[in-house]
């Protein structure tokens, strides 16, 4: 059972997953950002991201036997994408959860989607520790039920920056400048801010991601939705 502590703020977490706790200190690790303590949850996300892409790729493989790896690859690519595990993020109301630094709340990172998925990979990857791959498996179906059932092999997902440069060359507007501004922490485990500007819109947005094909995709998606 999960410590008295926890539990209150976490009751409809765990009613959510459909998984409550034996170590309780592995879920309040995965809701722990590293702005907020040494024992964050970075370590957690780096497992969790494992196991699910796994998961999903075996799901999608067996709903779809006769297609192609490619097709394959994109629709796996879209469900453990970072959007798509922060609109879980949001569906188990996680942003109310996450224990941030005073840098970070002060910043809004309680809405910022980078954090949001981080924290759904790593309370999966708490689950498996927790438990065992059947366990994580089990959560990943509740999470992901619906969305597995939607897939449509023929439709053409395409990200934030190439609908964003099709929207601008629509208009014929020029097409968006990225530059890193920030890269943070140790090698192994960087945090990289990127500028996305538009002169003529006077439109400017920074994205933070773990890479910085994470963070141009995510300053593109905030840019799309000024637009």
């Amino acid at each position: 059972m999960v410590k008295p502590f926890l539990h209150k703020s976490t009751t409809k977490l765990i009613k959510h997953i459909q998984y409550d706790f034996k170590n309780a200190s592995l879920l309040e690790q995965a809701l722990t950002h590293r702005s907020a303590a040494k024992m964050h949850n970075e370590r957690l996300e780096f497992l969790g991201d494992a196991v699910l892409g796994l998961a999903i790729a075996e799901r999608v493989y067996a709903k779809f036997p006769d297609l192609p790896e490619g097709k394959l690859t994109r629709m796996r690519a879209n469900l453990v994408k970072g959007a798509t595990l922060a609109e879980i993020a949001r569906e188990l109301s996680l942003g109310e959860l996450i224990k941030l630094g005073p840098g970070e709340l002060k910043s809004g990172g309680q809405r910022r989607d980078s954090i949001l998925a981080d924290a759904v990979e790593a309370i999966l990857g708490a689950v498996y520790l927790d438990a065992n791959l059947d366990a994580v498996y089990k959560v990943i179906d509740i999470l992901f039920s619906e969305r597995l059932k939607a897939l449509d092999p023929n439709l053409q997902i395409k990200d934030n920056k190439t609908r964003l440069q099709e929207y601008l060359q629509s208009r014929q507007i020029d097409l968006p400048e990225y530059e890193v501004v920030n890269i943070s922490g140790k090698d192994h485990s960087q945090t990289f801010t990127v500028e996305c500007r538009i002169k003529k819109l006077a439109l400017l947005q920074k994205g933070v991601g773990r890479s910085r094909r994470i963070a141009e995709q995510e300053a593109a998606k905030l840019i799309l939705e000024n637009l």
